[in-house]
């Protein structure tokens, strides 16, 4: 199994209660696997009854064990939401993290799906996850301890709408409770697989690929860079369960828990190019700490900002640059660590990254221009900004 190259204790959730939805197949399943594997009970709620059976099954076969509970529920049915929740407070007496990963994926033009189809999307994309908050989280703050995770979607995309506007919904609906919860034991956070070849994705791309006027395999080739397989998404999910507490109020991929579990190196795929003289060897390092602290000051101070000023940069950022902070940040740190090591490889495998950043602070450059009405300010702070994206190209010009 893919977690047991992983750094984590192998009882690391021991006699931890997971409630995970969609749990009978795809990453679901994956996910599930893992977390058994690392101690905990958890329960596969999943519609499909043959494919929770099956899960169970499998899971409990595999592991020796009987920690993986299937419990048929429609989410989109809230008399079988309640069932599964008072089949949980009076099998184990409690729940220790609630893992929002069940989806339906209703993808056309806006005007092409059915308003069936956005109400069922809503009702177990959206309104499911909040339902069972509203269930577990008093329970949770009485005993001063708990995880929730969501699994929300990247944000607006052609022929996606009926699933994307109720998957990033998510995003903020996670924002919210976790600034909500800033002074308590119980951490919120929200974590994305990547594009993953599922059954439920695959028919999802078939039709968005279809609109698109291309074949399936372009779409994949297209976003070949965010692939994971199942087991490696569904890890990632587990994974982050277990370092809970470092992802709290956060936004992540699967790819970074695996990441800094140890399961990956985070470095892309060196793609060539050619070597740095002695002069530049010396430069790169100072370089790249350069960037790097001049990011972390900036994230930093948006941390400090209040609530909303706080959340509107982070979607900002995400928006602009096409991935979050956090995820821009560990990157950025594992540029660094990797020169540490000597590997002037690094900047070569990032340069998306680097690129990206480079496209967020001419952004924040134009915002500037609008808002700066102090001459003077105007060109000390664009003078700054400007310095920062010269420091990037310079980078970029070295690769």
């Amino acid at each position: 199994m893919l977690i047991d190259k992983s750094n984590l204790k192998k009882d690391s959730l021991e006699g931890k209660i997971v409630l995970l939805t969609g749990g009978g197949g795809g990453i679901g399943f994956e996910a599930g696997r893992a977390l058994v594997r690392l101690g905990a009970e958890v329960i596969l709620a999943e519609i499909d009854r043959e494919k929770g059976a099956g899960a169970e099954k499998r899971i409990n076969a595999e592991l020796n064990t009987d920690r993986a509970h299937f419990f048929e529920a429609d989410l989109s049915d809230e008399k079988q939401l309640g069932g599964l929740c008072a089949f949980i407070t009076e099998r184990f007496g409690r729940l220790d993290v609630l893992f929002n990963n069940a989806t339906v994926t209703p993808f056309g033009p806006v005007g092409g799906v059915a308003i069936e189809e956005w109400d069922k999307s809503y009702a177990v994309n959206l309104r499911a996850p909040l339902l069972l908050v509203e269930r577990f989280l008093p329970e949770m703050k009485k005993r001063g301890a708990g995880t929730i995770v969501f699994v929300p979607s990247s944000g607006a995309a052609p022929y996606m709408g009926a699933y994307e506007v109720f998957k990033t919904a998510q995003v903020e609906l996670c924002n919210t409770l976790a600034a909500e919860l800033e002074d308590t034991n119980i951490a919120a956070y929200s974590i994305g697989p990547g594009l993953v070849k599922t059954e439920t994705a695959q028919r999802g791309i078939d039709t968005v690929a279809r609109y698109m006027n291309i074949s399936t395999d372009e779409f994949y080739k297209m976003n070949e860079s965010k692939m994971l397989d199942a087991e490696a998404a569904g890890t990632g999910f587990a994974i982050s369960v277990a370092l809970a507490e470092r992802y709290r109020g956060q936004e992540i991929g699967a790819i970074q828990a695996l990441i800094d579990a140890g399961v990956f190196s985070g470095e892309q795929e060196d793609k060539g190019g050619r070597d740095y003289d002695a002069a530049e060897r010396a430069a790169v390092p100072a370089l790249i700490g350069r960037i790097l602290a001049t990011y972390a000051d900036q994230y930093d101070g948006w941390l400090k900002r209040n609530i909303f000023e706080r959340q509107w940069v982070l979607r900002d950022f995400k928006k602009t640059a096409g991935r979050s902070a956090d995820d821009m940040k560990n990157t950025l740190e594992q540029m660094a660590h990797a020169l540490e090591r000597g590997d002037f490889s690094a900047p070569r495998r990032f340069s998306r990254d680097l690129a990206l950043l480079k496209t967020y602070y001419e952004h924040q450059h134009k915002l500037l221009q609008g808002y700066e009405k102090d001459p003077k300010k105007l060109k000390e702070n664009s003078d700054i900004i400007t310095g920062w994206v010269r420091d990037l190209e310079s980078a970029l010009s070295m690769i």
